[in-house]
């Protein structure tokens, strides 16, 4: 059975077709630039490419352009979309309305597109994403949404509400949502299994940590608490964004420069993070770079990132009375052994130790990382969302 996996972005679409007899990725690519001129990039898992400036007005010409590049020409992998048998979307923002992966409907779409305003960038793209490949494909074949937030609707009330009057919660639905969920339940059931152990009873702090960066406590396989809140700018310092700030530091930089609300959001989410601290760049790697030639802001950026991950390593400790596991995951994640062993310094009270040699050589493969007279291991787990939301879809339309 072919599976089509769909991540729409405002003005991007990227894809994997993947065959789930044996779970294979056949294809991935992305569509960009939509609405600004248009750029597709295609490769197949044989190695064969295909890239193209193209005109993508809409996520609907975007889609078709999809159709056209899996089915013709040298970059082709199936011969007709009606050889895939469904579509899996990944949803940002769910709320409290959605809980769980749902077949695709127009009343489904409308309600996601009803929560553009918890999730401006994304959700409004999704619902145009869903109604372009509506057009595109036949009512026969499901499409199914997997939802970011869903996996963090376990969180108790005392971790997702804020202190404020209750009467803003019931009326505007501000509380903390998390994000990352669908990364998290798969690495920390990845993690699990690796381990040899049933999620029940296990308890992980699962690090995803790249451009936008979440942590989670993973309780028997649920998570209790998360470091994304509201939007996924709350937590700890990302590429672009400030992570946890103190509300009257924003009122106050909002005086102090002038700036309106937007303005404000953009500042904290785009022009801050590792970019505003380090004054060099939002990647990681480039800052690292800095760090060795002795930049003393990109080392400040570098220990702060560290020092937010201990903590919330240890508040999560905290939270679930106990630690079996602490996995690194996402581009940062499973690539940089410097923030890795930062982050893991000091930590030999909590009965955290690091084989640092082993992790020096560890990069974006399952691996434990930890020393073996360490009592909590320490784990390197690949993130695959869009496997994971393929077989969230299988699991659905099977049904």
């Amino acid at each position: 059975m072919l599976i089509l996996v769909v991540n729409a972005g405002s003005s991007s679409l990227k894809y994997q077709l993947i065959d789930m007899d044996g779970e294979k990725v056949l294809a991935k690519g992305n569509c960009d630039r939509i609405g600004i001129g248009g750029h597709i990039a295609h490769k197949t898992s044989d190695g064969r490419k295909f890239e193209a400036d193209c005109t993508f007005p809409t996520h609907t010409e975007a889609f078709e352009k999809l159709v056209e590049t899996l089915t013709t020409g040298d970059a082709a992998v199936i011969k007709d979309m009606s050889e895939i048998s469904a579509v899996g979307h990944r949803i940002v923002q769910g709320a409290e309305v959605f809980s769980e992966t749902t077949l695709v409907t127009d009343e489904v779409i409308e309600k996601i597109d009803g929560l553009a305003e918890l999730a401006p960038v994304h959700n409004h793209a999704h619902a145009l994403a869903l109604r372009a490949c509506k057009k595109v494909f036949s009512a026969d074949v499901p499409q199914v949404v997997v939802f970011d937030t869903a996996f963090h609707q376990t969180m108790p009330p005392e971790a997702f509400m804020f202190g404020i009057p209750y009467e803003d919660y019931e009326k505007y639905h501000v509380r903390k949502y998390g994000f990352h969920g669908t990364s998290h339940r798969f690495v920390s059931k990845a993690l699990a299994d690796a381990m040899g152990r049933p999620q029940e009873g296990l308890k992980i702090v699962s690090c995803h940590l790249g451009n936008g960066s979440s942590i989670t406590a993973v309780k028997d396989g649920k998570s209790i608490d998360t470091s994304m809140g509201f939007t996924p700018l709350d937590g700890v310092i990302m590429g672009t964004r400030s992570g946890c700030i103190d509300a009257s530091a924003v009122t106050f930089l909002e005086k102090k420069l002038g700036l309106d609300p937007d303005q404000m959001s953009d500042y904290l989410n785009k022009k801050s993070g590792f970019l505003g601290v380090s004054g060099i760049s939002s990647d990681n790697r480039d800052v690292c770079q800095a760090v060795e030639k002795g930049d003393k802001r990109a080392k400040l950026t570098t220990d702060m990132l560290c020092y937010e991950i201990k903590k919330y390593i240890g508040s999560y400790t905290a939270a679930m009375n106990g630690l079996d596991a602490v996995l690194f995951t996402g581009g940062i994640g499973e690539n940089s052994c410097e923030t890795r062993e930062g982050a893991c310094e000091g930590m030999e009270y909590f009965g955290i130790k690091l084989d640092k040699e082993l992790n020096k050589k560890t990069r974006g493969t399952l691996t434990k990382i930890s020393a073996p007279d360490s009592k909590v291991e320490v784990w390197v787990v690949p993130t695959n969302e869009e496997l994971l939301i393929a077989r969230d879809t299988l699991a659905l339309i099977s049904k």
